[in-house]
């Protein structure tokens, strides 16, 4: 079983533990050179195993493994989109599709939104899951961002690989949360333009700094 197979799934079970899914909500995938690989239909992050992972092109044609999960089209529109895109997480994680069922985006109440590349994590209108309407909505939302809120569904995005994405996942939902929680005292104050865009230059540079640290 391939190193990048068994990723996939450890991720999925993974977003299990971490409280991100439940049973077999959300999806897991990872840029395969021109193809990917994903979650199968119906998998659950308790039972998943690593040769139930489907390889397929971003056509939709499976070279390995049986049905891919049923937003198998997002995840391609959105590796096809942007190249820069290693791996992909889909979740319907609490605080989030909390959010996303408002259709509200998550505004720029704490300098850790910067993070996701943009001054909010912009929220989808809602359409069916599975479809292409739905694709086309995420790619648009993340125009820009590595993260979006689905309309009434959840949450999307993306990392270099599947480590940044999970990491993503868990700071998108940590800061839904703790906005939710903000809102129910008080209209939180939100970061001005100056202070954002003070905020996403730090994180450049912080990058910067940490590739260079670990390239010495």
């Amino acid at each position: 079983m391939s190193l990048s197979i068994g990723d996939v799934a450890w991720t999925y079970r993974e977003m299990g533990r971490l409280g991100l899914n439940f049973g077999s909500a959300g999806n897991v995938s990872r840029r395969h050179g021109a193809r990917m690989l994903i979650t199968p239909s119906g998998a659950t992050t308790d039972g998943i195993l690593d040769a139930a992972v489907v390889e397929m092109t971003f056509q939709g044609e499976v070279t390995r493994g049986d049905v891919p999960s049923s937003e198998w089209a997002m995840h391609a529109a959105i590796y096809e989109a942007y190249p820069q895109a290693g791996a992909i997480i889909h979740s319907h994680a609490d605080a989030c599709t909390a959010l996303a069922c408002l259709r509200e985006p998550l505004p720029p109440f704490h300098y850790m939104v910067a993070g996701f590349g943009g001054d909010d994590v912009r929220c989808t209108p809602y359409t069916t899951f599975g479809t292409k309407a739905l694709a086309d909505l995420a790619v648009e939302a993340l125009r820009d961002r590595t993260a979006c809120l689905l309309g009434n569904h959840g949450m999307t995005c993306h990392g270099r690989d599947l480590k940044a994405a999970l990491s993503a996942a868990v700071r998108l939902e940590t800061l839904a949360r703790q906005y939710m929680l903000a809102r129910s005292v008080k209209t939180p104050q939100l970061l001005n333009p100056d202070e954002l865009l003070a905020a996403r230059e730090r994180y450049r540079s912080y990058g910067q700094s940490a590739a260079q640290e670990s390239a010495a």
